[in-house]
């Protein structure tokens, strides 16, 4: 764990590192596929991550999981042949915005450094953050109560650049954020919630639900920290056709029913009133996830 503070917040090293590469390389996109082009060879190339429960599962070499299903779909729906790679998160974004792929069909999360490079289509299910708490402690009933208490989250992520939303909230009853602890995984922070090493941990809300389902008896989920956040796939800018057509399908999804099936099969919760609308500005993102 390493942490770092600035402006009385902990942030990674590896958080700005990867702003800066983004936003350097964010007029950089190469050989990506236009739609038609992806139409006239027959096919599109998708990346997808290959560990990232619910979403991504791999198990004995055999995928399974909220995406494998929406890929299953995709190939029905689809008029050409869906190739797809199945491979770590750590190089899928890399490779997308050099154009390996035309599109990611995974877990990610819209963010705003995300946002300098990438378009995000209509969402798939809801990243708003929420807190979690040992279900034995009953010293946390409500968001008011984490004041100044030690929060545990994964360096460099999505989770990381919005617990600011949070400190806003706290001192709206004149608390703020305590000690900030970064990890490179969640199953290490969940074993020092567990141990009393941390107050709290933040999580989106599909994360925070697998992990009740399997540790039901030790943890519990509270109240929202931040605004609504979204799950959705990325797309380098600049192909608009691509985003278009991912978006009619998520939509198509969405208006049969089958976007609810497989959000109650693998999430366990279903999200009714996700937009319809692709997400393509840090000013379209803001007005989507600002609380008023």
């Amino acid at each position: 764990m390493r942490t770092i503070k600035v402006g009385g917040f902990a942030h990674s090293a590896r958080y700005f590192l990867t702003g800066l590469m983004i936003a350097a390389a964010a007029p950089l996109v190469a050989n990506a596929a236009s739609l038609q082009e992806i139409k006239d060879r027959g096919y599109m190339e998708i990346a997808t991550e290959d560990s990232y429960a619910p979403f991504e599962i791999m198990k004995d070499g055999k995928a399974s999981g909220f995406t494998n299903d929406v890929v299953a779909e995709l190939r029905e729906y689809a008029d050409f042949e869906i190739r797809q790679e199945i491979m770590p998160w750590s190089g899928l974004l890399t490779s997308l915005r050099a154009g390996k792929f035309d599109a990611a069909i995974t877990g990610s999360i819209v963010s705003e450094e995300r946002l300098r490079v990438f378009d995000f289509a209509v969402p798939t299910a809801s990243a708003q953050h929420y807190y979690i708490k040992r279900k034995d402690d009953d010293r946390i009933q409500s968001v008011e109560d984490l004041d100044e208490l030690t929060v545990g989250v994964q360096a460099g992520s999505v989770l990381l650049s919005r617990l600011p939303e949070l400190n806003s909230m706290l001192e709206k009853t004149g608390g703020k954020l305590g000690q900030i602890v970064e990890y490179t995984s969640y199953p290490e922070i969940y074993e020092d919630l567990s141990n009393g090493r941390l107050d709290y941990v933040v999580n989106a809300i599909v994360n925070a639900q697998d992990l009740i389902k399997q540790r039901g008896d030790i943890f519990v989920i509270g109240e929202p920290v931040t605004g609504p956040g979204f799950h959705a796939y990325p797309v380098p800018k600049g192909q608009d056709g691509v985003l278009e057509y991912l978006n009619e399908f998520v939509i198509h999804l969405s208006e049969t029913g089958k976007l609810a099936e497989l959000q109650s099969k693998w999430f366990g919760i279903t999200f009714p009133d996700l937009p319809l609308e692709p997400i393509t500005s840090f000013e379209e993102f803001q007005m989507m996830t600002t609380v008023q």
